[in-house]
């Protein structure tokens, strides 16, 4: 899967701050420091060795030991300024306290004490920071649910007990099924409740705007062994592999989707490769980007995307326009 610039971005930074704590470390180390391959430190560093400050001549930029780096091993011999404490400006400092506030409201009742301490702990350390401006602001976050459904999985995180869903997938198709859940996880637009299904035997997400309703089971939840990146949606091989020629402006889609592969292409488009487990999620995601997009393969993929748009402007009648 495809990483998103933002989490690269974050990882690079943080690989400048670990170098500068630590002379010359060999790259698997890095690598397993990161949590990535040896190939993707080799590239954030070759990225990282022509970024630098304004001015951007050799002496602006990050650098590092050449010798070392040739033997496998990097060394940082210049950070530009990259390793020291950062300062967060008012706007800063708000829109900070802004999430952190949104994810006390929302989120409190599923922590444990260990995490609802450091929160409160962190709140109030950036709230006496801010001053006068942290009084003005006012922040409410929802979990896209009814609140009789955001009350149930709360009290269930909260509790350990099992719950029973009625939940909607991508299809629109509804099922009942019961899930010891495990935690809440939110990203930039949805929030998602990972959770042990027993209608599958294993570990599902279930968006939390989907589930139509949720009632707490007098059951504990079982231990259940999951994958460290449980809380990522990730295709499984079963999908069939369709792949996306698309325009510069769609880029968006590598960053967003989860997608196996980004290849570059010389004049400034990209291909992503993407395994698709229903055809209706990717027949929606090709209408959005269709101005976009220069290739589909295999072609059915195309025929049947044109199809739906063919169907769609005919439900419209004379209102779709001769053309």
């Amino acid at each position: 899967m495809a990483e998103r610039a933002s989490d690269r971005l974050v990882r690079m930074l943080g690989m400048i701050a670990y170098l500068d704590r630590h002379a010359g470390v060999p790259v698997e180390e890095i690598a397993e420091q990161f949590g990535v391959s040896a190939a993707q430190v080799l590239q954030d560093i070759d990225t990282l060795w022509v970024t630098g400050t304004p001015g951007y001549f050799p002496h602006d930029l990050i650098d590092f030991d050449a010798a070392s780096y040739e033997q496998g091993v990097v060394r940082l011999t210049e950070s530009r300024g990259m390793t020291r404490p950062l300062r967060l400006g008012t706007r800063e400092a708000v829109a900070l306290l802004a999430a952190l506030r949104a994810l006390d409201a929302a989120l409190r009742p599923a922590l444990d004490e260990e995490r609802a301490l450091v929160l409160s702990s962190a709140l109030a350390k950036l709230t006496a920071a801010t001053g006068d401006a942290a009084a003005a602001l006012d922040v409410r976050l929802g979990l896209d649910a009814s609140p009789d459904v955001a009350s149930a999985l709360a009290t269930a995180l909260r509790t350990g007990r099992r719950l029973h869903l009625r939940y909607v997938d991508a299809a629109d198709v509804a099922t009942e099924r019961d899930v010891d859940p495990l935690r809440l996880v939110t990203d930039d637009e949805r929030s998602y409740l990972l959770a042990w299904c027993h209608l599958v035997d294993g570990e599902r997400l279930f968006r939390v705007d989907r589930v139509l309703g949720a009632r707490v089971l007098d059951v504990p939840v079982a231990d259940h062994t999951v994958a460290p990146d449980a809380g990522e949606f990730q295709p499984g091989p079963e999908g069939e592999l369709v792949t996306l020629h698309l325009r510069s402006q769609a880029r968006w889609v590598a960053e967003s989707t989860p997608v196996e592969e980004v290849r570059n292409l010389e004049d400034g488009s990209f291909e992503v490769d993407l395994r698709v487990v229903r055809p209706a999620w990717v027949r929606h995601l090709l209408l959005q980007v269709a101005d976009d997009v220069l290739d589909v393969r295999p072609a059915r993929v195309a025929a049947e995307v044109a199809t739906a748009a063919r169907v769609a402007l005919e439900a419209y009648g004379p209102l779709a326009g001769e053309d």
